[in-house]
């Protein structure tokens, strides 16, 4: 899902610390690489990947269908306004510290061109032994029938390993992004693995703060028929306290824990109390 071996992917702010770092993991676990951006940094390499100066140069001679950004929060939009404007389909912006009112327009922009976006301050995804696009550790993954969207990249990988020791491989590991304008939802992702006929179980790992979780609840009721198990962080959060991402504040008795496990429940959706729960909880709930 959105990802596979087919996929032609291109790094932006590719010579860059993390850029170049999580180009040679990329590569190494397989990834398509095809090429990298660095404005005048055209005729260098990183891990084989060669390096134009701009997205249509690179378009041009590698045929990228994809794009991933490591480029500091200051330029991250451009970069993403660049890469839609040349007609990649699929943007994974990894960046954090975005101000909101800069992806604002963003967002809208993305949209209007009819590109997907993931992101920012997120993981990024993986589909297990065929690609992996962003800083997600692929040795935790396995293949198998389960897709897994999460706001948190921490608690992707204690459930993604929690689950890969019980024998549920994933089909799709995606993280979305804990900021408060992101590019890809809950209801994005669900949508997707509702269609996927490869994934037959889901598990939506949530957290406290906006309003994403109950969304997700009220789509799952009406659209999504495949067992899906949830985890909310954040039980213990005081209100009005920030906890981690900029999208986790609980703010006037809105985004609570409480609230959204209840709208989960309320769905059908088997939620766990801890992250360690998450593998009998599906199990039972596909009936294995």
């Amino acid at each position: 899902m959105l990802i596979d071996r087919e996929t032609r992917l291109l790094v932006q702010g590719i010579t860059g610390r993390e850029g170049s770092f999580h180009t040679q993991q990329m590569v190494e676990y397989g990834t398509n690489v095809v090429g990298g951006v660095t404005p005048g940094g055209r005729g260098k390499t990183v891990a084989g990947a060669p390096v134009f100066d701009t997205v249509a140069e690179a378009i041009a001679e590698t045929g990228a269908n994809a794009s991933i950004i490591y480029v500091p929060a200051r330029f991250a939009p451009d970069a993403i306004f660049e890469a839609v404007d040349n007609g990649i389909p699929f943007v994974v912006c990894i960046t954090e510290g975005i101000p909101v009112n800069d992806m604002v327009p963003v967002f809208a922009h993305v949209k209007a061109k009819g590109a997907r976006l993931l992101g920012p301050n997120c993981p990024g995804l993986i589909t297990p032994g065929q690609a992996k696009v962003g800083i997600m550790p692929g040795f935790i993954h396995a293949p198998g029938p389960v897709g897994l969207v999460s706001r948190s990249g921490t608690l992707t990988y204690e459930v993604v390993d929690a689950l890969t020791r019980a024998g549920l491989g994933q089909t799709t590991a995606v993280g979305i992004g804990g900021d408060p304008v992101i590019g890809t939802s809950f209801v994005d992702a669900l949508e997707l693995f509702q269609a996927d006929p490869a994934t037959e179980a889901i598990v939506l790992i949530g957290e406290i703060g906006g309003t994403d979780e109950e969304d997700a609840a009220r789509f799952i009721q009406e659209r999504v028929t495949k067992p899906t198990v949830g985890f909310i962080a954040g039980r213990t959060a005081p209100p009005g306290k920030r906890m981690g991402h900029a999208g986790a504040i609980i703010s006037g008795g809105a985004g609570t824990a409480a609230e959204k496990v209840a709208a989960l429940e309320a769905a059908g959706v088997r939620v766990a109390e801890s992250p360690f729960q998450v593998p009998d909880l599906l199990r039972s709930a596909m009936g294995r």
